[in-house]
């Protein structure tokens, strides 16, 4: 008997659930409200474009010219360093092993110098006198400049394993700050080129001033000037904002980059590429971000 009322039970219980799921679904959802409007041009006839913020001498990967352990760190995230700075060193105790053994080589080599020297100094009156064959003053003074040579070689390779020594660490190119950090203690150090798609070590660059590098559209590059003002505004947040001055156009068109994610941005589109600059002072804009930027330009005609 209760097998009879399965189907029906079953049935009403679909009709419940698509009037349900019919009920919820045309509820209206509440609109979510935008943390911030979009900006607005200050210009009468503006061009805009997203920009990303630089360092000033764009972002230098910091590398190692010799594989290694990583002996010391001297610098640490957001340090501000000076050009020549020691950023860090790789262990370099068999350097300094070999620099002792080069100092004794050219110890040794002065000494053979000097008793070379010494020699033909005492058969050079001698051989002027006839005491002595001119061919042993020849040969004494062939001793002595194969002595020198001697020197020469035993300076020049203790040149060469300082040069070395100073190699093994690594010190900053331009005054600038660190902006990552990839290098731990006791971690092996490659050569980039030997790793591909190996992260640099460290992230380096100036950010005084700061550069913003602005995609401007191919079919409105036209309408950009050199020297053109500009502001920007922090993306997310249109009142922190700040006004830019030009810098340089980058000569070489390019493919565009999607930095919106917008789904109407095409592939096919190219860019022209403007840097400009700005001081960040006390305004919360890191490296990195986006701004949305306006230029002025151009009328249309």
């Amino acid at each position: 008997m209760f097998r009879k009322y399965i189907l029906p039970l079953l049935a009403l219980a679909g009709v419940a659930f698509a009037i349900f799921a019919v009920v919820w679904g045309d509820k209206t959802r509440p609109t979510v409200q935008p943390i911030s409007d979009a900006p607005t041009s200050p210009y009468h006839s503006s061009v805009a474009g997203s920009g990303i913020v630089e360092a000033s001498t764009e972002d230098i990967s910091i590398g190692t010219q010799i594989p290694g352990i990583v002996s010391k760190i001297f610098v640490e995230i957001g340090s501000n360093v000076k050009a020549g700075d020691p950023l860090f060193t790789i262990d370099e105790r068999s350097i300094r092993a070999e620099l002792a053994t080069r100092h004794a080589a050219v110890q040794v080599a002065e000494a053979t110098l000097a008793d070379a020297q010494y020699d033909f100094s005492l058969y050079k009156p001698l051989a002027a006198q006839g005491f002595t064959s001119v061919a042993d003053l020849v040969k004494k003074r062939f001793v002595t400049q194969k002595a020198e040579a001697q020197l020469l070689q035993a300076h020049a390779e203790l040149n060469s394993s300082e040069t070395e020594l100073e190699r093994l660490t690594v010190r900053a190119p331009v005054d600038g700050q660190v902006l990552q950090l990839k290098v731990h203690l006791g971690e092996f150090a490659p050569v980039a080129a030997m790793v591909p798609g190996q992260s640099p070590l460290i992230l380096f660059g100036s950010v005084t001033p700061l550069n913003v590098r602005v995609d401007v559209d191919e079919n409105d590059a036209w309408r950009v000037h050199e020297g053109a003002p500009a502001v920007g505004y922090l993306r997310g947040n249109k009142k922190i904002g700040t006004p830019l001055t030009f810098v340089r156009f980058e000569p070489y068109v390019v493919p565009k980059k999607s930095l919106t994610g917008d789904s109407t941005e095409r592939v096919d589109t190219r860019v022209l590429q403007v840097v400009f600059s700005f001081t960040r002072g006390d305004l919360p804009i890191f490296i990195g971000q986006q701004l949305d930027v306006f230029i002025e330009a151009l009328e249309l005609p």
